[in-house]
C-alpha cells in the first residue's frame, strides 16, 4: 500500500519564503518586520507567518524582542569574529572527507557549477555568483557524506548569510573568490584532502578579511572635501573698506 502524500505545514511554506526574502535583502538586516503588511502580501493570516518567523528566530535570522516586534537579525563584528573561524574549521573539514570520498564522477558534476562560477564573476553579477557559490558549499558538504557535519554547517551557514553576500562588494573580492573555488575544486579531483581543507579554511577566512575591512571603511565614513570659501567681489571690499574708514574717523 502507497504512503500517502503529506503536504509540508503552511509555516514551514512561509519560513522558505522568508529565508529567500531575507537572503535577496528584500528584507534588509535591522528592518522590523510589518507583520500585518507582510501577511498580507504573503495571502495568509498572521497565526503561520508568526509560527515561521519563530523557526527563523531559531536559526538566528530574525530577532523577537518584547513589545517592540520582529526584526531581522544584524551580525556585529564580534559575531563575525567568532562564527568565521569555526565556519573554516568545518568548511574545511567537508573539503577534506569529500576529497577522500567523492569519486571522479561526482566531482565531474561539479564541473558546471564551477564554469558557472568563473562566468558570473567575470561578469561582475554578485547575485548569481553568491547563488552559484552557495550550491558549491551545498555540493561539497554533500560529497562529505557526514550529517553531523552537514547539521553544523548548515545551520551556521544560514546565519552567515545575513552578511557573507556583503564581502563581494569588496573591488577584487569577487575574482578573488573565484580563483579560491577553483583552487578548492582542482585539489578535490587530485584527491588531495590536505590541500582541499587548507585552501577550504584560507577561502572562509579571507571572506572575514574582506568584511574587516568594510567595516574599516564604513566606521571611517566619508571622506569630507574642503571647506569651500566664497570670496567677495573686489568692488565690495572697497566699500567694507570705505565704510570702517569712516566710522573710525567719526
Amino acid at each position: 500500500m502507497s504512503q500517502p502524500i503529506v503536504r509540508q505545514a503552511l509555516y514551514l511554506e512561509v519560513a522558505d519564503r522568508l529565508r529567500g526574502m531575507i537572503h535577496a535583502r528584500a528584507l534588509s538586516n535591522g528592518e522590523w518586520i510589518d507583520e500585518l503588511r507582510l501577511a498580507g502580501e504573503l495571502g495568509i493570516s498572521r497565526t503561520p507567518l508568526r509560527e515561521a518567523l519563530k523557526v527563523l528566530a531559531t536559526e538566528g535570522l530574525v530577532r523577537l524582542e518584547p513589545r517592540r516586534g520582529c526584526f531581522v537579525n544584524e551580525l556585529s563584528a564580534k559575531d563575525l569574529e567568532d562564527i568565521f573561524p569555526l565556519m573554516a574549521m568545518l568548511e574545511g573539514r567537508c573539503a577534506y572527507e569529500a576529497a577522500r570520498k567523492a569519486t571522479d564522477e561526482q566531482l565531474a558534476a561539479l564541473e558546471p557549477l564551477h564554469a558557472a562560477l568563473a562566468g558570473h564573476a567575470k561578469a561582475g553579477r554578485i547575485d548569481a555568483y553568491y547563488q552559484t557559490n552557495y550550491l558549491i558549499h551545498e555540493a561539497v558538504q554533500a560529497l562529505a557524506g557526514n550529517q553531523w557535519l552537514t547539521d553544523m554547517v548548515g545551520n551556521l551557514r544560514k546565519v552567515l548569510s545575513l552578511s557573507r553576500h556583503r564581502s563581494l562588494s569588496r573591488p577584487g573580492r569577487i575574482h578573488a573568490s573565484c580563483a579560491e573555488h577553483l583552487a578548492i575544486f582542482a585539489a578535490l579531483k587530485a584527491h588531495d584532502s590536505d590541500a582541499a581543507q587548507a585552501l577550504a579554511h584560507t577561502h572562509l577566512m579571507r571572506q572575514l578579511d574582506a568584511l574587516r575591512v568594510l567595516a574599516n571603511e564604513d566606521a571611517a565614513g566619508p571622506v569630507l572635501s574642503d571647506p569651500i570659501v566664497i570670496e567677495e567681489p573686489a568692488h565690495a571690499h572697497t566699500r567694507q573698506s570705505r565704510a570702517r574708514a569712516r566710522r573710525t574717523h567719526a
